[in-house]
Formats: structure tokens, sequence, C-alpha cells
């Protein structure tokens, strides 16, 4: 399975622990810590077209940037918001773990056993 790729942030406990199961399943995922390289606004919109989710849902609400930012004005627009997580890639949702087409986001990290 040379095709997973876990978007990660160590400092994240969720995130941690999804790479460990991972790794006991014998997967070695291609690692991208996304604070330090963010992923595109292609690639966001990828993961939400694959997840079925819309771009609040893949955000993490409850950071202070998210209302520093007044992401909760319900009138943004999806490539708005998306533009949001490229320059504030803290506000995305982690881990995400990708494997060819396929996505999913490790909370709980269990959620990710789907796509293998």
């Amino acid at each position: 399975m040379d095709d997973v790729v876990i978007y990660h942030n160590p400092r994240c406990s969720k995130s941690r622990e999804t790479l460990a199961l991972l790794s006991e399943r014998g997967i070695r995922p291609r690692v991208v810590e996304y604070l330090e390289t963010p992923p595109s606004a292609a690639q966001i919109k990828t993961f939400l077209k694959a997840l079925g989710m819309k771009p609040r849902q893949l955000m993490r609400t409850k950071e202070p940037e998210y209302q520093a930012l007044r992401l909760d004005d319900a009138s943004l627009t999806d490539d708005q918001l998306i533009a949001a997580m490229v320059r504030t890639p803290k506000l995305i949702e982690r881990p995400i773990v990708t494997r060819g087409a396929r996505v999913a986001v490790g909370r709980p990290p269990e959620n990710v056993l789907k796509i293998l």
C-alpha cells in the first residue's frame, strides 16, 4: 500500500494515533506535515468531494483563527472557506488519510480503516 498518504500534525494526539494504527498494520504512509506543506485548494476540493463534505465540515471551528477570521459568516462561499484553509492550514481537520482517490478523516483513528 504505497499509495497511502497521511496529512499529519505530529502535535495532535489523534494524528499520532492514526499514524500508529497504520504502522501497526504494516502500512508505511507518505507523511505530509500539512502545517509546513499545506494542501492546495484543488487538493482540498478533492478531499471534500471524496468525503461528501462541505468546507466547514472539514474545518476546526473551535480554533481561535476561525473566530478571528470571521469564518462563521454564513455569506462566505465554499471557495472563500477553502482559501482560508490554504492560508491557515491549522484550520483543517486532522488527520486526513488518502489512498488513491479514497479519503478519510482519522477522527476517530479507526475511520481510516475503511479506505485501506
